[in-house]
């Protein structure tokens, strides 16, 4: 397969599990806000910390509020990570592998870009902020249901895995490093503590899962653990290293050998997630959850150099 075709298969997975996290975390974050009126202050800004982009945001729009920060997170286009930038970015990708992958997908893609690119912060003066972002999380969930459907198993196939899973591990691995840092002091009454964490585990889509799984109530160690170390739970940490590892594994299988050092790091990535227990994590940071989120960035990296750099 040519590089240019790997790295844009590559890049729509992770563009489209991008703007499904985000449409997710702003979502959940809207709502909590409105349940939480008058119990706690609004809190929008740990979400540009979740996504990576306080600086640039601080640069573009400087005050951290109710309208600025969901406009930054699902229409600004000077934002790469909001919804729309990202359902724009994978669309462009796919438009150049028109004849490499079914039509339905490019379909899919583009009436998302139609339904989703469109629309402004006139959503929020309308009171639709919900509807768009569950209109990109169903986008998200249509382009990748049709992914599994149609598309050969081939290496187009596992390039498009790697980058879903790759941004899936990233965005729950930053969920909980931020999250989990809000000191207890913060939180003044247990409702708001409760509020706050069942946010968490909305925001990851694992509310119900959790609650089959556990038995244990809302309690931040057995939530972190569930979401970081759950090896059936499809966003778990440990579960996105399990995966990545065995898509890179497929990949290789044309060429055996000849990314030893990458193999090798996914490998040790997921030994570590299989035999850490939530305290090495939390308490004893080894691993920690900064150690793991740059183990996830590094092996982007070494995908990105393995197999795209000509």
């Amino acid at each position: 397969m040519l590089s240019r075709v790997a790295e844009s298969l590559f890049w729509i997975g992770r563009y489209v599990e991008r703007a499904e996290n985000t449409a997710r975390m702003l979502d959940v974050n809207y709502y909590a806000t409105l349940e939480a009126a008058g119990l706690v202050s609004e809190q929008w800004g740990p979400l540009l910390s979740i996504t990576g982009s306080e600086h640039s945001f601080r640069e573009a729009r400087g005050r951290v509020d109710a309208r600025n920060v969901p406009t930054w997170l699902a229409f600004d286009r000077g934002n790469p990570g909001s919804i729309t930038a990202s359902i724009a970015h994978a669309r462009e990708n796919a438009r150049g592998l028109r004849d490499r992958i079914p039509s339905e997908m490019w379909e899919a893609l583009n009436r998302a870009y139609l339904n989703l690119c469109s629309k402004d912060e006139g959503v929020l003066d309308r009171d639709e902020l919900h509807e768009y972002c569950v209109a990109a999380r169903e986008a998200s969930h249509l382009f990748f249901g049709i992914a599994f459907a149609t598309l050969p198993r081939d290496e187009g196939w596992q390039f498009l895995r790697a980058g879903q899973i790759l941004e899936r591990g990233d965005n729950t691995l930053r969920l909980l490093q931020v999250r989990y840092r809000q000191k207890a002091g913060d939180l003044p009454q247990v409702a708001v503590h409760n509020h706050r964490w069942v946010a968490v585990l909305k925001s990851a889509s694992a509310y119900e899962a959790y609650q089959k799984r556990r038995h244990a109530g809302l309690d931040p160690r057995a939530i972190a653990e569930f979401l970081l170390l759950d090896a059936d739970f499809p966003r778990s940490v440990r579960h996105s290293a399990k995966n990545l590892h065995e898509t890179l594994e497929q990949i290789e299988r044309t060429r055996p050998e000849a990314h030893a050092l990458l193999m090798r790091e996914a490998a040790w990535l997921y030994a570590r997630l299989q035999h850490a227990s939530v305290d090495d994590i939390l308490t004893d940071e080894d691993p920690g959850l900064d150690d793991l989120l740059s183990d996830f960035n590094d092996l982007g990296r070494q995908i990105h150099q393995a197999y795209f750099v000509v």
